[in-house]
């Protein structure tokens, strides 16, 4: 009730700066939890599909391991990386009419160069809003610093004006101004750790996601081929 009454006294004692910084803030965190919570949904769904993975290569075929893994890969990870390599080797569906510079390129080339397409498809992807929550994590302290100094500079210059110093009078403004940092840490702390958490759900997705292109390519290159 106090924090709330001190936010009051301090909006209706500021200044064009102190509001801009308050809408500042305010944006940065509306921004920063709405890819916390639509990440958190991704990351989770992302996780549970990758227990396709182990049904992938016990399929009898591979255009069955690709319907497999089409219905637990609800966020369209690892599945995308089966069809287009499976399509780059010939498999799944040919290219047909005049010759290209993919008909020209060796089969192996070719499959290594469509997986690492997907990949850097997959990872731009997973990336995807990581540095607005770094940026926010990063300069949400320093912009709430931003609104006490000033909120401080602001309440010293009406105290001046007003040709009384006193003690009650200089410490209600300064405390008012204070929770500005209090609202930037708020506002920094939930961007950092939910940075944290989703580059490590990252770095695990990458991780399992080049082990199966790692293994599908030997699989297109050896595998089917000897199968022929």
């Amino acid at each position: 009730m106090e924090q709330t009454t001190g936010i009051a006294h301090y909006w209706a004692q500021g200044d064009a700066v102190s509001h801009s910084v308050a809408y500042l803030l305010l944006l940065m965190s509306v921004a920063s939890w709405y890819y916390i919570l639509s990440k958190a949904w991704s990351s989770w769904r992302i996780r549970r599909g990758s227990n396709a993975l182990d049904g992938f290569w016990k399929a009898p075929t591979l255009p069955d391991a690709i319907n497999s893994m089409q219905g637990m890969d609800s966020e369209q990870i690892y599945t995308p990386l089966a069809v287009r390599a499976s399509e780059a080797a010939g498999i799944s569906s040919r290219q047909q009419g005049a010759p290209s510079l993919n008909a020209a390129t060796d089969p192996g080339e070719l499959i290594t160069r469509t997986l690492r397409r997907e990949i850097n498809r997959v990872s731009a992807r997973l990336e995807r809003g990581l540095t607005l929550l770094a940026s926010v994590g990063s300069t949400a302290p320093f912009v709430g610093l931003f609104g006490t100094v000033w909120g401080i500079y602001h309440a010293l210059v009406a105290v001046s004006a007003s040709g009384t110093v006193q003690i009650d009078k200089v410490a209600g403004p300064v405390g008012e101004a204070l929770i500005m940092t209090a609202l930037g840490l708020v506002v920094a702390i939930p961007a950092v750790l939910a940075y944290n958490a989703f580059t490590r759900v990252n770095r695990l997705t990458l991780a399992e996601l080049d082990g199966f292109a790692h293994d599908l390519h030997a699989y297109l290159t050896t595998g089917e081929r000897v199968g022929k």
